[in-house]
């Protein structure tokens, strides 16, 4: 690495540096980059691999001024940041004949965008590099009204401006930022800034921090440590030790657990039907909840076929498999499992992988390579998501909606490689069914296969539980149907079904198929009795689907936000990191078991509760259920209305 300090002579040499840099960062030859490509939509960049490419400029370009992802959405805007940035003195780059120093913005403007940036992410669980300037800080960020007024009023406090100063209506917190810079103008003179120094920005800034941390856990109530941050903060964090993230989560993650926050990984002591039995580790002993937790979708775990079935086959076949498929790990169950799973999709054929993160790992990775285009919805698992990133496709990141999915599968109609399209059938943080015919006309129209994550569909939806396809009478129609074998079925391992001739290939080139051993005969056993309990017994299914309606419509009368779930997820959203917590940590106290989604299972400022529903509860956990969230939500302030 080029540890000298580079000199800017000229837009064109700070351009073809970004451009190498992002280049060099993501593999992307310099001549498929242009400064309108969108980082995430585009480019396949997420926000955490922004952040460490700004690092990586920021030391490349040695600024004293640390580069922030805010606002930051194409390689334009990286070069413009980088030029107002770059003023700490004469920039050098290769080749440059002479040096022109870039323009600097007003120190005191940096200032109040800094001071506003800090505050929000202070009261909000952001990261100043995860803040947007220009999205609205309701509707996109998540920043509720409450966390709007106590963050505008410590801001009034930094300024030094009156608490009676009026606050215009923004949207966004470019607007907020604008409306200081005019009010301190105003209040201050106009000449105010030339007091701000760089040293005496960051005094500040340190000393303000240190005040607004203190107000917040005396005066508010939901606050219940003193410590800020998410689990987003340690996630592409830069130090010579790689441990050091594990040192400082580590007090991060003790701190929430004595709080009786985090509750994640506590052991089961008893089989898990519509109540378990979990050593509470906190308290130190062992509790019953209401479950609400289960993937185990039509109560299929504990059945008594399915346990039998999984005995005789560890006594006929042994405990595990002695290699991969292809050399001596394939069992004439595993075939038998094929057929089932193919049948009940209505496919030619089917590949079983270890896991269903596997599965769509290789999957996608053996179907698509630099040259083609993957589009993936931004909610999508995240096994999905690493499908994408390991094989090396062009990722397009399209929002939660088929019509940004339109948009980008538009933009690149022309593109000569081959294009693929991932889903979620129902979508696992958020419970709602993707719009699969509106979907595959999309992928008809642009010549692009698709592929739909049925881990949460299968033996949900569709009359007979085998998935989103037949939910909306589109059996065969769908390229790949993927699916898990360890919610609804009861088991272990993943599936892709699908035409034979694709299926086939995939058994040679999936490495997460050729070079990792596969489920054991027994477990195989088990999900093969379990379809066909499923076929034989419809009334789980018609049972799990009376609870999900009377469950949802309950939260609904008072107020609950339930987002468009339509399945056996159903989420209450939250928003905000710390009030879900407490929520959770109520319900839990009221003993009742569900996820408390944070992040990294949803974006920061997205907080939930994640409720699942099974065939297994009976209408009084229901009703006891509706109880414990009621109270839970008025002990902590979630708004409903009773």
């Amino acid at each position: 690495m080029n540890t000298s300090t580079p000199t800017v002579s000229s837009g064109d040499k700070l351009k073809h540096f970004t451009l190498s840099m992002i280049a060099e960062y993501t593999q992307y030859n310099i001549a498929d980059l242009n400064l309108s490509c969108h980082f995430e939509n585009d480019l396949g960049i997420d926000s955490v691999s922004l952040v460490e490419i700004l690092a990586e400029i920021n030391q490349r370009l040695n600024l004293s001024t640390p580069l922030s992802a805010s606002g930051i959405h194409t390689i334009e805007d990286v070069i413009t940041i980088v030029s107002q940035y770059a003023d700490e003195g004469t920039l050098e780059l290769s080749g440059a004949e002479s040096s022109q120093s870039l323009p600097s913005p007003c120190v005191a403007a940096r200032f109040i965008r800094d001071q506003v940036c800090a505050t929000f992410a202070l009261h909000s669980g952001y990261t100043e590099s995860d803040l947007d300037l220009d999205a609205e800080y309701e509707s996109d960020l998540g920043i509720d009204s409450v966390t709007f007024t106590v963050a505008i009023a410590d801001l009034l406090k930094a300024f030094q401006l009156g608490t009676t100063t009026v606050i215009p209506t923004c949207k966004t917190l470019s607007e907020i930022v604008q409306f200081f810079e005019r009010t301190v103008q105003q209040e201050r003179g106009d000449n105010w800034e030339n007091n701000i120094t760089p040293e005496s920005t960051a005094g500040l800034v340190d000393t303000y921090i240190d005040k607004a941390k203190q107000s917040m856990t005396s005066n508010s109530s939901l606050s219940l440590d003193d410590d800020p941050r998410t689990m987003r903060d340690f996630v592409g964090t830069r130090h010579p030790d790689l441990f050091q993230k594990a040192k400082e989560f580590k007090t991060f993650y003790s701190q929430k657990k004595a709080n009786n926050l985090y509750w994640y990984g506590m052991p089961l002591e008893s089989v898990c039907t519509n109540k378990a039995v979990i050593f509470d580790e906190v308290a130190g002993k062992s509790r019953e909840f209401l479950m609400f937790g289960s993937n185990s979708y039509l109560g299929l775990s504990n059945h008594p076929k399915v346990i039998q079935a999984i005995q005789d086959a560890a006594k006929s076949y042994g405990a595990t498999n002695t290699g991969c498929r292809l050399i001596a790990g394939s069992n004439v169950l595993h075939l038998e499992l094929e057929r089932k799973l193919a049948q009940l999709k209505g496919r030619e054929d089917c590949i079983v992988y270890p896991s269903g993160y596997s599965a769509n790992l290789g999957a996608i990775s053996a179907l698509t390579t630099k040259h083609d285009l993957v589009f993936t919805d931004a909610i999508n698992h995240m096994s999905i998501q690493d499908g994408c990133k390991l094989a090396g496709a062009q990722r397009k990141i399209y929002s939660h909606s088929l019509n940004d999915l339109e948009k980008a599968l538009a933009r690149y109609a022309d593109h000569p490689g081959g294009k693929l399209i991932v889903t979620d059938g129902v979508f696992s943080m958020h419970g709602d069914i993707v719009d699969l015919p509106r979907l595959v006309k999309l992928a008809n129209h642009y010549g692009a296969r698709v592929l739909v994550d049925d881990a949460h569909s299968t033996g949900v939806l569709g009359k007979t539980g085998s998935g989103t396809s037949e939910h909306f009478n589109m059996k065969g129609e769908v390229d790949l149907e993927l699916g898990t074998m360890s919610k609804a079925l009861s088991g272990l391992g993943g599936f892709v079904c699908g035409d034979a001739d694709v299926i086939e290939y995939l058994r040679f080139y999936s490495h997460s198929y050729v070079f990792a051993a596969t489920i054991p005969a027994h477990v195989a056993a088990g999900v093969i009795a379990s379809i066909d309990i499923m076929l034989q017994e419809p009334e789980r299914l018609e049972k799990l689907w009376d609870n999900i309606y009377y469950f949802r419509t309950k939260l609904l009368q008072v107020g609950f936000n339930l987002e468009h779930s339509d399945s056996a997820i159903i989420p209450i959203v939250v928003g905000d990191d710390q009030v879900t917590l407490a929520f959770g940590r109520a319900v839990r106290a009221r003993n009742m078991f569900c996820q408390t989604v944070v992040f990294p299972g949803v974006s920061v400022g997205d907080a939930r509760l994640r409720i699942s529903i099974t065939s297994e509860h009976t209408r009084d956990d229901l009703d006891q259920a509706f109880e414990i969230l009621v109270e839970s939500a008025q002990e902590v302030g979630v708004e409903i209305t009773v």
